[in-house]
């Protein structure tokens, strides 16, 4: 059976710590936007938005939290109840429903947001918000610190202090609860269940958008909402292109496939990379590159440690495809001169990870204000994807070697010990 949410203790513990970090003389306000318009008359599809169900576990547009941190309460602003609309749009939880079944301590009409929301926010000292991530969002903050800056006479005068409230949230969401590595590893057990279909599936003769079709009928069929981002199935030199995702090429006889695929499962993304012959068998330099990339993907896993620095993941692939490139001949020089200039970006061109969760690219930063790398800890979730591209108009490089792209991409988390790969479910080896 389909689950519909991840488990509501889960929230609760959520918005413990983050009272725990915002304080007692703070408000937060944390916004879920509208709709967005699809063409003329139609909107897109709504994905809840991360940050607000993070804490709420809501997921309808238009929504308002207010998070007290002395009375540790949170109030929800909602869409009411309309049975003409939800005829139309679908069901909604009304400001009875945000309590009953989300744990809000009081809920209102979203139209009583201007009239109730000064009083709220006026007694705190600090007030917690996102300026720069929905335009709505900050038209309300912005009218609300102005109305505030007016009323020289009145003892609260609202907020003194404003402080970026992804600063807070996006810590936490970088660490994840052992609740959510569960849910992870159910998404990227899908996604491998969808890539193996897509390998089995991706023969000569047949077209790239077949192969997508593969990968969104497993996903919708084991209970994800869809895929987590644009999928990539790119044949022959396509695969040369990062985000390729036209998926119109018929793929032919000598083809590598890369296919890089995710699903969402309960709000949580998978990502997930293979590439693999279309007929089966590697040619010579198919064989060499992809052996290149397996031994860096196997070198940054395995920095994939409590206590090591995040770059260092990148930094141990990126020795072992470098030494490779130089063994291949398509780079000259001494390994240790070519990374420090970094002439082997032609053939890498991106990073070798990122963060993972709620988002594809999670949120949280990579590095420290000074600059130096983070040092990873025990329920950080992260990717680890090396890769080599020869475009296919590389210059001074073995024509054997033109239009192959490789990139294998694992779902690895941070653990006291070993690293915990998610994606094994997807073949990878020659």
């Amino acid at each position: 059976m389909k689950e519909s949410a991840p488990p509501a203790d889960l929230f609760s513990r959520r918005r413990e710590r983050f009272f725990a970090e915002i304080g007692d003389d703070a408000v937060a306000l944390v916004f879920a936007p509208p709709e967005r318009l699809f063409g003329h008359d139609t909107t897109y599809r709504y994905r809840p938005e991360p940050d607000f169900t993070y804490l709420t576990g809501f997921g309808e547009p238009d929504s308002v939290a207010l998070f007290d941190g002395k009375k540790k309460q949170f109030v929800l602003f909602v869409r009411p109840k309309d049975r003409e609309r939800e005829t139309w749009e679908g069901r909604r939880a009304g400001p009875k429903g945000a309590v009953a079944f989300f744990g809000a301590s009081r809920a209102y009409p979203l139209a009583e947001l201007e009239k109730r929301l000064g009083e709220m926010v006026r007694p705190a000292g600090t007030l917690f918000h996102g300026f720069g991530l929905h335009p709505e969002a900050d038209r309300t903050v912005i009218g609300l610190l102005s109305q505030f800056r007016r009323e020289a006479r009145h003892a609260h005068r609202g907020p003194g202090r404003i402080v970026d409230v992804t600063s807070v949230l996006h810590e936490m969401r970088l660490r994840k609860e052992p609740a959510e590595v569960e849910i992870l590893a159910r998404s990227c057990a899908i996604a491998a269940k969808a890539h193996r279909e897509a390998q089995a599936a991706a023969r000569p003769g047949r077209f790239e958008f077949e192969v997508e079709a593969v990968l969104m009928r497993r996903f919708l069929a084991e209970g994800a909402t869809g895929a987590s981002y644009h999928s990539i199935v790119a044949s022959g030199e396509n695969a040369t292109i990062l985000h390729y995702v036209e998926n119109s090429r018929r793929i032919e006889a000598n083809d590598l496939v890369l296919v890089d695929a995710g699903c969402e499962y309960l709000g949580y993304a998978s990502d997930i990379t293979r590439t693999f012959p279309a007929s089966g068998q590697f040619t010579k330099p198919q064989k060499r590159l992809n052996g290149i990339v397996l031994a860096a993907l196997k070198a940054g896993t395995a920095k994939v440690r409590a206590g090591l620095a995040f770059e260092g993941v990148d930094r141990a692939a990126k020795e072992v495809l470098v030494d490779g490139l130089v063994d291949a001949g398509l780079l000259k020089g001494r390994a240790k001169t070519l990374l420090a200039s970094k002439k082997y970006e032609k053939f890498t061109l991106h990073r070798t990870s990122h963060w993972l969760g709620l988002d594809v690219h999670d949120r949280g930063r990579y590095a420290s204000r000074d600059g130096s790398s983070r040092a990873l800890e025990p329920g950080m979730v992260l990717t680890v994807e090396p890769g080599l591209y020869v475009r296919p108009d590389e210059k001074n490089v073995p024509a054997e070697y033109l239009g192959i792209g490789i990139r294998v991409e694992d779902d690895v988390v941070v653990t006291d010990g070993d690293p915990r790969v998610l994606t094994e479910g997807a073949p990878k080896e020659a």
